[in-house]
């Protein structure tokens, strides 16, 4: 027999762990540089708070079989985790409350996707109890931030907005929508231009398929539509929105897309994503959105509250950094190696060993465990293991500092 991890899960060896925590390390930094505060939710949810009302499509759920009748099962993203939890356990908390997470995620493979990967490590940020632009400007900014701490290179922001492109699309009937929408979604000009409907709506499909670009531009394009008040709102907005990012930072590119929707339904306004261009094409390796209704899905009295936030998938930017040379390329090396220079000194030599680590909570000791070995053995051991500094313990002598070279 053959012993591997589940499919679609994968073991993440000693340098493996030094890389992402590497990543993580920088982002827990910077959200609380921000003012944000972890939060633990549980792996395992009930199904009802996964579907987020409806907003989680089922089929992306890993189903686990329960005690009872409740159904049950892994979480395959955070946020509706946090909102249950901020609406349930934090009633009477002031807002804003900034939360922030590193966490597994599990989702349901799809035929043919990143070779069946089913478990994830995510990082991110959730903003509970306000709206408005200035909320939205700093989890961009706070994003941007994210971003070049970790020295990421060759990538993008692209902004969109979910509510304007949700109200564009009731120009078509209702039976369409959808279809529509996940054209639009997967960019594939097609399936619109052969739409069973009337040739201005066919146009319009296409139009909202090509409102990508430079935000003026696209800001331009989308002003040409016949659009109502709240629409024509959302428009002076974003437009607001854009300003305020350039001026903050003028040599910040980035894409203003309108025909970008996320693959969870509970967005409601500003939607982004963080797109790395790697050898192996590009990637999304971040993204995130504003969703004023989500947190009334799981409040007793229907009382919502806005919120907006963001993740970075942890795998996807481990590979964007691997070849920038800013990754751990070893696991830390030991500072010391203590050793019994015979059997009677093995008290000595962890009563030693124990002092040094007490001295210095960053440092590194390990115990040689064979200590009748010849010291030739052992320093050459020291230097595979990368390990400087080597105590030679008797029982009733100090201790032999030994650098080793």
């Amino acid at each position: 027999m053959s012993y591997q991890p589940p499919s679609g899960t994968r073991d993440l060896l000693p340098l493996d762990v030094a890389q992402k925590y590497w990543i993580e390390g920088r982002l827990e930094q910077m959200f609380q540089r921000w003012g944000y505060h972890r939060i633990i939710t549980s792996t395992v949810e009930s199904l009802d708070t996964l579907m987020a009302g409806g907003a989680i499509a089922q089929s992306s759920v890993i189903q686990l079989q329960g005690d009872g009748q409740e159904r049950l099962g892994l979480r395959p993203e955070l946020t509706a985790s946090i909102a249950r939890a901020a609406v349930t356990r934090m009633a009477q908390v002031t807002y804003p409350q900034r939360l922030y997470y590193t966490a597994n995620v599990f989702s349901r493979a799809k035929t043919g996707t990143q070779a069946g990967q089913q478990e994830y490590y995510q990082a991110g940020v959730e903003l509970l109890g306000t709206r408005g632009l200035l909320s939205d400007a700093e989890t961009i900014r706070l994003l941007l931030s994210c971003v070049n701490t970790l020295q990421l290179t060759d990538w993008q922001l692209i902004l969109g907005n979910a509510g304007l492109t949700r109200s564009l699309l009731e120009a078509f009937p209702q039976p369409l929508r959808k279809a529509v929408r996940e054209a639009i979604a997967h960019l594939d000009r097609i399936t619109l231009e052969n739409l069973d409907v009337a040739d201005e709506l066919r146009q319009r499909a296409l139009q909202m398929l090509d409102l990508r670009g430079r935000p003026q531009d696209v800001l331009q394009a989308v002003s040409q539509f016949d659009l109502t008040s709240d629409q024509q709102a959302i428009v002076h907005e974003l437009k607001s929105l854009v300003e305020l990012l350039q001026s903050a930072d003028p040599d910040q590119p980035f894409i203003l897309d309108l025909s970008l929707i996320q693959s969870f339904d509970y967005y409601t306004g500003m939607v982004f994503e963080v797109v790395a261009n790697m050898p192996q094409g590009r990637q999304v390796v971040g993204k995130g959105g504003r969703y004023d209704n989500l947190l009334g899905v799981f409040d007793p009295k229907g009382r919502s509250y806005p919120g907006i936030g963001f993740m970075f998938n942890v795998e996807s930017l481990h590979q964007a950094l691997l070849g920038t040379g800013h990754l751990p390329d070893a696991t830390p090396a030991s500072d010391w190696l203590v050793v019994p220079k015979t059997p009677q000194a093995a008290l000595a030599a962890f009563q030693y060993a124990q002092t040094i680590r007490e001295g210095n909570a960053l440092i590194r000791v390990e115990l040689y465990l064979e200590p009748e070995d010849d010291a030739a053995i052992i320093r050459d051991r020291a230097r595979d293991r990368r390990i400087s500094r080597i105590a030679w313990i008797t029982e009733d002598s100090p201790p032999a500092i030994e650098t080793v070279n």
